[in-house]
């Protein structure tokens, strides 16, 4: 199983340096941390210097080695292609550089970068063109979802009406499946991402809710006496995890105005979920698969349903209670999950769907929920490890840079999205699938 990821050898906790008197004023602030768990730096250990630097100066470092990467990842993905596109998709392909240089915006504000985006999303527009695919990750639905997005940011009308009436032709079939990745869930999620930044009926209620209806139909169908409410296969196999299974199916049906027997099933399926996961911590990859506890990913295993559990453990009294569930048992399993990731997520790859990368944002997602300084610092540890670690060991061939390197889910676009989110990680979220 060791041969997945790296021993984790990190303090448990090392307390930062005092910012001198010309450095900015701390980003984020931390809650102070007891003397009993603070510890002092190992001399010499150039990633623990890291994790001792003042924030406010690690900030910088990440910033200069976000901007850096984005700088490799466009030319690779897109100056020394001619600008052609091969995979169009979010997940693996060029739409994926297009997101992260719409993430460059947001915390830059530099336009240069939203320009760019629109250039690439253009060229993946036209590469989609024919495509069935509907989701965010890995279909047309992302590519007019982001379009239309970063059209509006961009203070271009007309093309943001182009972008979402290109997103209306976008049609769901009856054999399409009802994952995240590839099916209903999935296209619920760029419906969501549309309103969260466009506004609330952009894609309107109806739309959303047939979806939404033919999820929950499909998922009783296919639940059995003993089993979870709701359930659902994809290629025969029925799985649990963010990508292709019940975590991700439930994260999509969440952005939804449930009524209460469709809340009661998606609380029952996610309580089937914890019930039935490993003493570990971690859980199956699918109801096939009940007895190998290996899979520490976001596609499979902790990392993508931990998330999930977050999402229903969220109290905001802004929103409809048909979004968020507020139980404390969802918030524990999700912090049992932290625990396992923290022993056993330095995954040996560096990418968002099955790497640190993609490990390290449930730290972040804990942190914002809780508050607490224990998963800003795990969040951290995660993030220096690939700061300080990622190009030496993909370059002695002892860690995985992914089938597509330079893709947002699968290579070093996700290290860099990372690593932008790390300058304040009260605004971190997992790409493609946290919005709040």
């Amino acid at each position: 199983m060791t041969d997945r990821f790296f021993p984790n050898i990190m303090p448990d906790y090392v307390s930062e340096a005092q910012p001198s008197v010309n450095d900015p004023p701390e980003q984020p602030p931390q809650q102070p941390t007891p003397e009993s768990q603070k510890e002092k730096p190992t001399s010499g250990d150039p990633l623990v210097n890291l994790l001792s630097m003042p924030y406010s100066s690690l900030s910088q470092r990440f910033q200069r080695a976000a901007l850096d990467l984005k700088e490799t990842i466009v030319m690779d993905t897109w100056g020394t292609t001619g600008q052609s596109v091969r995979d169009f998709t979010l997940y693996s392909g060029t739409l994926g550089t297009a997101f992260l240089l719409f993430r460059v915006y947001e915390v830059t504000g530099n336009k240069t970068d939203l320009l760019l985006c629109l250039e690439i999303v253009k060229a993946c527009d036209s590469a989609s063109s024919t495509s069935r695919d509907v989701t965010f990750l890995g279909g047309r639905g992302g590519v007019c979802a982001l379009g239309a997005v970063a059209a509006k940011y961009a203070d271009d009308e007309s093309l943001r009406t182009y972008y979402l009436n290109q997103f209306e032709e976008v049609k769901l079939s009856s054999d399409h499946s009802d994952e995240f990745l590839y099916g209903r869930s999935g296209f619920l999620w760029a419906c969501s991402f549309i309103n969260k930044h466009i506004g609330d009926g952009t894609i309107p209620k109806t739309m959303i809710r047939a979806v939404a209806d033919e999820i929950i139909k499909n998922g009783r169908a296919m639940a059995k006496e003993g089993g979870p409410p709701l359930m659902f296969e994809w290629y025969g196999e029925r799985y649990w995890g963010a990508a292709h299974g019940l975590a991700g199916i439930m994260h999509g049906l969440m952005d939804v105005e449930l009524t209460p027997d469709e809340i009661s099933d998606v609380k029952g399926t996610l309580y089937y979920m914890i019930k039935n996961r490993f003493p570990s911590g971690n859980y199956p990859a699918s109801e096939e698969d009940r007895v190998r506890d290996v899979l520490v990913h976001w596609c499979h295993g902790a990392p993508g349903i931990a998330l999930t559990f977050i999402k229903a453990a969220k109290v905001n009294t802004a929103v409809s209670l048909c979004q968020v569930f507020g139980d404390t048992d969802f918030l524990e399993a999700a912090m049992d999950a932290a625990e396992l990731i923290w022993n056993r997520g330095l995954l040996k790859r560096v990418g968002m769907c099955h790497g640190i990368s993609g490990n390290a944002y449930v730290f972040l997602s804990l942190y914002r929920m809780t508050g607490n300084h224990r998963f800003i610092y795990r969040g951290k540890a995660f993030a220096c490890f690939l700061l300080d670690r990622a190009h030496k060991l993909i370059s002695a061939g002892e860690m995985q840079g992914g089938d597509s390197p330079h893709s947002l889910f699968e290579g070093i676009g996700g290290m860099a999205y990372l690593h932008l989110d790390m300058i304040d990680p009260l605004k971190s979220r997992f790409p493609g699938y946290e919005l709040d």
